[in-house]
């Protein structure tokens, strides 16, 4: 035996497995379904970009469920739950008014229905995982990451049916989910959540899940509000700028960069919360036996950090190129491009002073909190209080 060897598949010998075939024969299918389906609804000039999009979605679909497991129940139970809902508004002949009278749509798979069992779940989590915390209950842990697998399952099925009811409103109007602050919150949750979930597995603690989803809920409170408040739930077409097949790579990169980033901040607290006890001695503190030790959670922050700035990487460059096809230049310093660019270059400090300098402990830990605070106001500051080429995304 190897050392190091740790008893994993590797990602190749997953997928000559009999289950790896399985899945992605699934996943193949599954994305054939939707392009026969569908495909004519491409915009032609954008055709073969779209297509080689949806390639590139079917072989990461495929190589990110042999990877991580789980997210192969999620996305059959996704893939399910939006065929339901689909289907529902085509026996109904494809009205969108449909969802007022269809029991199905109505209660739990419209859009609407869908996200706004997504907001209730994801609340119910955060507060079951910090009862869990409080009364060091398995049981109630294993209840709360039940909760947050749902709420996510939720989520991506009302986005998956959004999209499908952009088309059903007006052609014209169609598109994927992510053109609008309504719609980008609700894609925060959901990416900031599925990355909870994985390192919750990675380290095997629950402890930390009321924290961030504490951020999520603060996530759901500006959702419920935006709907109610503003009626943001309503479809809009889309303004000429955006209808690109650009955003469908550039707002998802970047948002998981944002979800990485408010991810490190939040475990952020309980690294704090854990230093302090430590500093004062308290070792029969019951709190030090729930929480994770400050290693792993350090260890969390940097390479949540890591792994969001390498896509919110990809993101700005992507963001540039996108720019310089609608509007004729890479970078016009924008409010959102500016501030953008002060979100890259704080995580790009972070990151040289963890790596080259061996900064570590609070002062870390603080900064990743300020770095959300940094991001905030890049994502949603800028938007109520700057105007500019991206104020189609203002409140």
């Amino acid at each position: 035996m190897t050392a190091g060897y740790t008893g994993q598949l590797t990602l190749l010998q997953s997928l000559l497995s009999v289950r790896g075939i399985l899945w992605s024969l699934f996943i193949i299918f599954a994305s054939w379904l939707g392009w026969d389906r569908y495909g004519e609804l491409m915009n032609a000039n954008d055709r073969s970009y779209e297509t080689g999009i949806l390639i590139g979605v079917t072989l990461g679909g495929i190589a990110f469920g042999l990877a991580w497991k789980s997210m192969q129940s999620l996305m059959v139970a996704v893939l399910i739950m939006t065929w339901i809902g689909i289907v529902s508004y085509a026996a109904h002949g494809d009205s969108y008014k449909a969802q007022e009278t269809a029991f199905f749509l109505k209660f739990l798979f419209s859009s609407q229905s869908a996200i706004m069992w997504m907001n209730f779940l994801f609340i119910f989590a955060m507060v079951t995982y910090f009862f869990a915390l409080w009364r060091d209950s398995s049981f109630a842990g294993k209840v709360a990451t039940g909760l947050t697998w749902s709420a996510v399952a939720f989520g991506l099925t009302g986005m998956g049916v959004r999209w499908r009811e952009s088309y059903l409103i007006n052609p014209d109007y169609g598109h994927i989910p992510v053109s609008n602050l309504y719609e980008v919150f609700i894609l925060f949750a959901i990416i900031t959540a599925l990355l909870y979930l994985y390192y919750e597995q990675k380290i095997r603690s629950r402890s930390l899940g009321g924290f961030v989803l504490a951020v999520i809920s603060a996530a759901v409170s500006f959702i419920l509000w935006y709907t109610f408040g503003r009626d943001a739930a309503e479809i809009q077409p889309l303004v000429p700028a955006l209808k690109s097949y650009w955003m469908k790579i550039h707002v998802p990169a970047n948002f998981i960069g944002y979800g990485t980033f408010a991810l490190a901040a939040m475990i952020a607290i309980p690294f704090l919360w854990r230093h302090r006890i430590e500093q004062r001695g308290d070792s029969s503190n019951p709190w030090l036996t729930r929480l994770p030790t400050l290693a792993t959670m350090e260890d969390v922050m940097y390479k949540a950090i890591a792994f969001g700035f390498a896509f919110f990487t990809i993101a700005t460059i992507l963001g540039a190129m996108w720019a310089a096809e609608a509007w004729g230049g890479y970078w016009s310093w924008d409010p959102k491009e500016t501030w953008a660019l002060i979100v890259w270059l704080n995580y790009a400090a972070w990151l040289h002073f963890r790596m080259s300098k061996g900064w570590a402990g609070t002062r870390m830990a603080w900064w990743a909190i300020l770095g959300l605070l940094i991001t905030t106001f890049a994502f949603l500051g800028v938007n109520m209080f700057l105007s500019g080429l991206h104020s189609y995304g203002s409140l």
